[in-house]
């Protein structure tokens, strides 16, 4: 009896398209995680009531009533870039900053879950019936969610440096350009923010949507040569 024997490239290629639909899956996270917590943020930053962006950070709205928006805000938008990194690790295998470029990002989705789960002190008047200064002690969780901040601002600053070297390397020249200025938004912001200078909460969200959404268009970057 004659065995008949299929050629095995047919499941080569099978596994290949469905490597390449599964990264592309993980790089959607990606690209969806900063446009949400940009848009959630900034929605709840113009409609809750006593909340000014020039004197209260964004992490402030994960307290009062409505503070389960922003926590859970946090939350997904930190699952969707972990996520996200996996993809990015895949899409940016074997070239310059491959390695370190997603697990930086990681780390910052790590970061922002955590900031959600360590939730900021009240003060400076938001929400209503809060300190109008600094609280006068910071509570366990206000300690953890400046831990948590430190670590996800200082990843995306490293983050977008390496995507910045990663793209310089490549020959993309505007996208090298590109990373950099977003790392130094955040950079700049963080440190004028840390420093109590005039509008710091603006300055810091400013920098950080801008390198969070850059991140997100260097994952669609990649998702459309997929």
């Amino acid at each position: 009896m004659t065995t008949v024997q299929f050629p095995a490239a047919p499941a080569t290629t099978a596994t290949a398209s469905a490597t390449s639909a599964a990264t592309r899956s993980l790089l959607a996270c990606a690209i969806a995680a900063a446009p949400l917590w940009t848009v959630v943020s900034l929605a709840q930053a113009a409609t809750r009531e006593g909340f000014d962006l020039t004197r209260h950070p964004l992490s402030a709205l994960s307290n009062g009533s409505l503070g389960w928006l922003q926590i859970l805000n946090f939350l997904v938008a930190g699952a969707l870039t972990v996520a996200g990194a996996s993809g990015l690790r895949r899409a940016m295998r074997g070239a310059p900053g491959g390695t370190w470029a997603p697990r930086l990002v990681r780390i910052n989705g790590f970061g922002m879950i955590a900031a959600g789960i360590f939730v900021m002190d009240p003060g400076g008047g938001f929400p209503a019936g809060a300190p109008h200064g600094m609280p006068a002690t910071l509570t366990w969780h206000g300690y953890g969610h400046l831990a948590a901040g430190s670590v996800a601002f200082t990843a995306l600053i490293a983050a977008c440096y390496v995507l910045g070297r990663h793209f310089g390397r490549a020959g993309h020249r505007g996208h090298a350009v590109a990373s950099r200025i977003a790392g130094t938004a955040l950079l700049v912001g963080n440190g004028w923010s840390m420093s109590g200078g005039t509008a710091g909460s603006l300055t810091l969200a400013v920098g950080a949507v801008t390198a969070m959404l850059w991140v997100s268009a260097v994952a669609a970057r990649y998702r459309r040569v997929l």
